[in-house]
């Protein structure tokens, strides 16, 4: 007997079927190094698990590495606590913690501490529909290892050159605080006064004594502030953003 065989077919598609697509590319994770638009930088990050953190500066991804108690969260810790004292006594002020901020379209950085001036209250900045912050705020808190940090370097120039009003940094391993004021699109480093205490230009009333800070000796640095925000200047401060509160709720500007 002679056995035949058949080859084999396919079946035919069904009528009206249709073919699977491939699917869609894996959105490729950030990377220390990477050089990217902002627009594709918040794509990645989207996608980013809870917990990630990374930042663009001047077109470049710099991942967040390992974070310890000495160097930088007991820092970030007396920092949130002495911009938090001041938030209190200033309304229409705002205090925020590694926020996202987009300064342009090579700089999204997420700074450890900032103060800005709300915009109900004549402030330049605002919270955009997909939460970010938008524009420049008035003050950014930095923490650093040492000079050679991207904090003083990459950061610092796109800071100025987004109208970051003041920039402070302080620098753990070198046991030291910069504090720049923008003066004619240059940041010019502000001085202590013969007290040793720094005061903000934009925010009246917010001292700092530094070498109490760098002593850890929050309750000294508390002092110094609590004398700020006790002063005439500081209460003509409260009520000019009262005021420009009032003109905005009007329809003013």
């Amino acid at each position: 007997m002679t056995l035949t065989t058949t080859p084999f077919r396919p079946p035919r598609e069904r009528a009206g079927a249709r073919s699977v697509p491939p699917p869609a590319p894996a959105v490729p994770p950030l990377q220390n190094g990477d050089r990217l638009t902002g627009e594709e930088f918040d794509r990645r990050y989207e996608t980013s698990p809870p917990g990630f953190w990374a930042e663009l500066i001047e077109g470049v991804v710099y991942v967040a590495p390992p974070l310890f108690e000495p160097g930088h969260g007991s820092p970030h810790s007396d920092l949130g606590t002495w911009l938090g004292v001041y938030r209190a006594a200033t309304p229409g002020v705002i205090a925020s913690d590694h926020s996202s901020v987009r300064l342009d379209d090579r700089n999204r950085p997420q700074p450890d501490r900032y103060l800005r001036i709300l915009e109900s209250h004549g402030g330049r900045t605002y919270i955009a529909p997909d939460r970010f912050l938008d524009g420049a705020p008035d003050l950014i808190a930095e923490i650093a290892a040492s000079s050679v940090a991207y904090d003083l370097h990459a950061k610092l120039e796109a800071y100025r050159r987004n109208g970051v009003r003041e920039y402070l940094v302080w620098r753990t391993y070198d046991v030291a605080v910069d504090w720049f004021a923008l003066r004619g699109g240059r940041f010019v480093r502000l001085r202590p006064g013969r007290d040793g205490i720094f005061r903000s230009r934009i925010f009246p009333g917010l001292c700092l004594d530094s070498a109490a800070l760098l002593r850890g000796d929050l309750g000294t640095v508390l002092r110094a502030l609590q004398n700020g925000v006790a002063t005439k200047e500081h209460a003509a401060f409260v009520e000019k953003l009262r005021k420009a509160a009032e003109r905005r709720a009007r329809g003013g500007t």
